[in-house]
């Protein structure tokens, strides 16, 4: 299913996306926009929902905030609530259930001098819930973790192995197309620094360009997202190897390609079927 959406669709979804709770968004929204792939659904969900805690991170975690967040949760143990305390805190502060979680962690292992208890060790708490010291606090952190799909160590597991999958699948469908490339690990190892997941040996025409890299984003494209992928890494991949193409598999807002217009950079959501390779034309 193509999933290039225009601005006003896409606007639209956003407007109705920030008005929902953190949790079963993306139920919600497939009944509003059937038009759009539930996998798209939930890869926008989870960057705003990214782009929303960065902002909002820093005021809903201040000192006091926390200190009264830990109070309820400790008070609700105390009164036998039903499992899922730091989850309903969590729709109720507009924090995502994994941030929550840790910041109640922080606030448990907190020293008498109010000093935090280390990165290494909350991260290693996450982790492993088991080595919670507190039963209540270890189950209802792993509650949080299972339902959160934009943060914490099961959401980046699954993030980083769906990156990992495409990144396989755009090899094989090269290798498919009998298209010569080097890989990332191809590239380090002849000294590159900053490389793209694929430097074709060969290039290739896509719709009348040459292509000479491809870079693989298991995610949806919109100008936010483009613009910093330009200044980080696509443009030093252009100065350095010239035209290429990146694909957002999970879909993009049209119209990307006018915003580097004087820089070569091609823009789809799958491998296209129409390449030509550059020896053919020769």
């Amino acid at each position: 299913m193509a999933c290039i959406l225009s601005q006003t669709t896409y606007s639209s979804l956003l407007d109705s996306l920030y008005k929902l709770p953190f949790r079963n968004r993306v139920q919600t929204l497939r009944k509003l926009f059937p038009q759009i792939s539930v996998d798209t659904l939930k890869c926008i969900v989870a960057q705003e929902c990214q782009r929303r805690m960065r902002g909002s991170h820093g005021k809903l975690t201040t000192s006091e905030t926390i200190e009264a967040m830990y109070n309820k949760f400790a008070n609700s143990i105390l009164m036998s609530e039903e499992p899922g305390i730091l989850l309903r805190l969590s729709d109720e502060v507009g924090l995502t259930p994994a941030l929550l979680a840790r910041s109640i962690i922080e606030r448990h292992y907190q020293k008498d001098d109010k000093s935090k208890p280390t990165k290494l060790l909350v991260s290693t708490l996450m982790k492993n819930t088991a080595l919670i010291d507190d039963r209540d606090l270890a189950f209802e952190t792993y509650l949080c973790l299972l339902e959160d799909d934009e943060y914490g160590p099961i959401a980046e597991a699954t993030k980083q192995s769906i990156g990992y999958e495409y990144e396989i699948r755009l090899r094989m469908e090269l290798e498919k197309c009998k298209v010569s490339f080097l890989h990332e690990e191809h590239l380090r190892m002849k000294g590159y620094d900053k490389t793209p997941d694929v430097k074709l040996e060969i290039p290739v025409a896509i719709d009348g360009q040459v292509i000479n890299w491809i870079e693989s984003k298991a995610l949806f494209g919109d100008e936010e997202a483009h613009r910093g992928y330009l200044k980080d890494q696509l443009y030093s991949y252009w100065n350095r190897f010239g035209p290429g193409l990146v694909i957002y598999w999970f879909g993009y807002v049209e119209d990307l390609e006018k915003i580097h217009q004087n820089r070569i950079i091609l823009v789809r959501d799958a491998l296209p079927t129409n390449m030509i390779l550059m020896e053919q034309i020769l």
